[in-house]
Formats: structure tokens, C-alpha cells, sequence
């Protein structure tokens, strides 16, 4: 069977990516959205590989960089999005746990961190499966889902739509948040995850860049994104290899996110309550149909 891919038409409400102030909450000059890409062993799952040995990068994030991560918005006061494969979940159920504990929002991000496009049929099942996994886990059912591989198909958002999810953070193509328009009268939050430049993998994975140079790479992205008064979603991994689990690299985020506080009116939100607020004042954000 062919896979189904969307089209997409854009209707803007507002003529750029640079909002008002009263768009945004609390009449914020900027919002600023941390998350964090579980990526535990269903990354090499996944790809068929045992996560052990070379492979064992994975296991890092439940035993020690989601931890630290923790640790850390707690002294910072910060609170966080973790979007979690259902896999990792079955695996490390205490510390998917910690993290709702902690008062973070948790939201579902494939089954083993799929990064290829399924049939109709399979994609359905495991978006239905994690959804399920992370849902009797928690208690609470995940109401945002980012891609792990960031593909998705004309199946993708309805599915999750049917399954009562309200954003996707997945798509590249744009600086701030907007409305997607997913057929007849339903309808969704976009989040924009442009991870080339805000994250951590890139960096450590392609261009072995020194923690120095991606300090000062994410300072300058948000200074500019605060002048212009608009949108700064940074994305990291708990793993150690390309991830941000171990010390150093967590230290890096930490002087990061101190560098944003330092700054007047930044206003620091989990995704699910930026979709609360976009969902009462749509007016104010484009509209893409898909």
C-alpha cells in the first residue's frame, strides 16, 4: 500500500514569525520552551542493535542524565516538556515517573524511536501503543507528540487528533508556533522544532563541536530571538555520546538557560500550556492547512 503524504497550504493570520507582545502569555517580550528527547535504548532498538557496548549510550539516560536534567530545572525553577518512545517508558518506568513528578509535561515520541516511514496500518498501531504505554503509566494521557525522526505522513496527524492530541512539535518550518488545519473542523498547534540550530545533536553527533562554541551558538540564537520578541524552543538528549546527560554538556544547558533568565520578561513554558494559550487566542498566529 502507498504511504500517504499531506499537502500543505499556508493561510496567515499575521504577516511574519515575529508576534506582538499580547501574543504571547503574560504580554512576554519572549517565550523561551526547554525540552528534552528521552532517548533511551529504543534509539538502538529501533535500528536493530543490541544497546549494549558500543551501543549502550542510550541506557545513560535513564540511569543518570535524566537526573541530572532534573536536578537542574529545580534549581533553575524551570519547567520542561520530555517527550518520551513508548519503549523507553516500558523500560525505565521509574524515571518517565520522576520526571511527571517533577511537574514536567510528558508527551509521546514514537515507540523505539522510529526513523523510517511505516505503512498506514503499523503506524497507526504504534502511535496507538505508546499513546496506551505512557498513558497507564502515568495516569494521564500525552496530549503533544513530536516525530522521532521528524517525518510524518498523511495518517500521522489524524491519528493523533483521534487519540486526543492537541500540538505536534515535529515540523522545521517556521519560528514560532501556528495553527494547523487538519480537515473539516478539526484542528491543531504546531510547535516548531528546528533542531539544526537549537540541539544538541548536530553539535556533538556531525560536527564534534566543543560544549565553548555551543554556549556561545545558543546564547546569540536567543539574543536575536529576544530582540525580535519572539519564539526560543531549545531541544537536548539525556544520553551520554551526542546527548547532554554527562556533566559537562548539562553544564553548558545550565549556563544557557541562566544566560535567558538574565533577560526581562522571558516567560519559560511547557508546551501543553503554550497550546492553551495559542488555542484561546488563535487569531493571533498563522494557519497552515494540511
Amino acid at each position: 500500500m502507498p504511504l500517504a503524504y499531506p499537502k500543505v497550504t499556508r493561510s496567515p493570520h499575521v504577516g511574519s514569525d515575529s508576534l506582538q507582545a499580547s501574543a504571547w502569555p503574560e504580554n512576554a517580550r519572549c517565550v523561551v520552551a526547554f525540552t528534552v528527547d528521552f532517548d533511551g535504548t529504543g534509539n538502538e532498538v529501533g535500528k536493530g542493535l543490541e544497546p549494549f557496548g558500543a551501543h549502550s549510550a542510550g541506557r545513560y539516560s535513564a540511569r543518570r542524565g535524566i537526573a541530572r536534567h532534573l536536578d537542574m530545572l529545580e534549581r533553575l525553577a524551570i519547567p520542561a516538556t520530555f517527550f518520551v518512545p513508548g519503549y523507553d517508558a516500558e523500560c525505565s518506568p521509574e524515571a518517565v515517573r520522576s520526571i511527571a513528578q517533577a511537574g514536567h509535561e510528558i508527551g509521546a515520541h514514537g515507540y523505539v524511536h522510529e526513523g523510517m516511514l511505516l505503512e498506514p496500518e503499523e503506524e497507526v498501531r504504534r502511535l496507538t501503543l505508546t499513546h496506551t504505554i505512557l498513558s497507564d503509566l502515568l495516569g494521564v494521557s500525552p496530549r503533544g507528540w513530536r516525530s522521532p525522526s521528524g517525518q510524518k505522513t498523511g495518517v500521522t496527524l489524524p491519528t493523533l487528533k483521534s487519540l486526543g492530541y492537541c500540538y505536534d512539535s515535529s515540523d522545521k518550518d517556521a519560528d514560532s508556533p501556528y495553527m494547523l488545519d487538519i480537515g473539516g473542523e478539526q484542528s491543531m498547534v504546531e510547535i516548531p522544532n528546528n533542531t539544526y540550530s537549537l540541539d544538541d545533536f548536530p553539535f556533538f553527533n556531525f560536527s564534534m563541536t566543543p560544549v565553548s562554541e555551543v554556549i556561545d551558538q545558543w546564547k546569540r540564537e536567543f539574543d536575536l530571538r529576544y530582540s525580535e520578541g519572539g519564539f526560543f524552543m531549545l531541544t537536548v538528549h539525556p544520553r551520554s555520546g551526542w546527548g547532554s546527560g554527562t556533566p559537562s554538556r548539562t553544564n553548558a544547558i545550565e549556563e544557557t538557560l541562566r544566560h535567558i533568565q538574565r533577560h526581562r520578561d522571558v516567560h519559560f513554558t511547557r508546551l501543553i500550556d503554550l497550546y492553551e494559550h495559542i488555542n484561546q487566542t488563535p487569531h493571533c498566529f498563522d494557519e497552515v492547512r494540511i
